[in-house]
């Protein structure tokens, strides 16, 4: 569906903002600014003048990421620190769960059957669940910070990447959910980069960078906390899913597993996200998208 240039730069502003998180800070004046707060602040104000925000979801906004840089800033296992990432939590989970009002996210692809015998889809851009993971991403979650870092990340992923595409996407077709079916549609483009920057940025930003991450440090005293966190990140990702029946939240947990296991193996957050997004794009090029009716 058409939507107004504006509305198109809101979300080419936000894009571009969890790009800029891994850019270095800019001085301004007498600051050091990280480049993503500034092009975050233009989105909003885009988004407010395109009727995407209004002064409701924009105080929602400012005060998410006040307790986010809070969060960031307070000491390492300081009591503190585990409310304001608690609060911070909270409040990423009801924006990415759209329960957060005065937020108005256009819809870009209505209702539309890809291929004989699929389900329709439709999509929509959502400016409060790409908030939630630009801020998640940015202020809470481990990234890549060398051209090491991102060697050695990229040699543990993609084996990962391959071994879950192939776990879930075998038996998602095994079950008959889904069949081989490739194609590439004029909207394959458009679907994953909206699905890319405005669901699995933040769906990894709190499932691994947040959840996993914080559990596998409480647990780092047993023997085997880490396994436990991974298991339960993957276990409550599947449970997340819902609303799609039994055997969505069944592919959603296999999935979750190799994403887990992705940041397990790496520590980065970049780790799951690449994973995921390569998860995504097979199953919607070379599958039936969702699934067979």
């Amino acid at each position: 569906m058409a939507i107004s240039g504006l509305t198109a730069l809101t979300f080419i502003l936000l894009a571009a903002a969890i790009c800029a998180v891994w850019l270095p800070a800019v001085r301004i004046g007498q600051r050091m600014t990280p480049p993503w707060t500034m092009l975050f602040i233009a989105a909003a104000g885009c988004g407010l003048a395109a009727g995407v925000l209004n002064a409701w979801s924009a105080a929602a906004l400012a005060i998410f990421c006040g307790l986010a840089y809070l969060a960031s800033s307070a000491r390492q296992a300081s009591l503190p620190r585990i409310l304001l990432t608690s609060a911070a939590a909270l409040v990423a989970l009801a924006l990415a769960l759209h329960r957060l009002p005065g937020f108005n996210n256009p819809l870009l692809i209505s209702a539309l059957t890809l291929s004989a015998g699929a389900a329709p889809f439709s999509q929509y851009a959502n400016f409060d669940k790409g908030a939630a993971g630009l801020v998640l991403l940015a202020l809470l979650c481990r990234r890549a910070d060398s051209a090491v870092a991102w060697r050695d990340l990229l040699k543990k992923t993609w084996p990962v990447a391959l071994a879950t595409a192939i776990a879930v996407l075998g038996a998602a077709t095994w079950v008959g959910y889904i069949k081989a079916d490739f194609k590439l549609s004029q909207t394959t483009a458009l679907f994953l980069a909206t699905n890319l920057f405005f669901t699995v940025v933040a769906e990894e930003a709190f499932f691994r960078g947040l959840l996993q991450d914080r559990l596998a440090a409480s647990l780092a005293r047993f023997r085997y906390g880490p396994i436990a966190a991974l298991i339960c990140s993957a276990l409550l990702f599947g449970a997340a899913h819902a609303a799609g029946g039994g055997v969505y939240v069944l592919l959603a947990a296999i999935a979750g597993f190799g994403y887990a296991y992705a940041y397990y193996a790496t520590q980065r957050i970049e780790a799951p996200i690449i994973v995921h997004i390569a998860v995504n794009a097979v199953h919607f090029i070379g599958f039936t998208y969702p699934h067979l009716r």
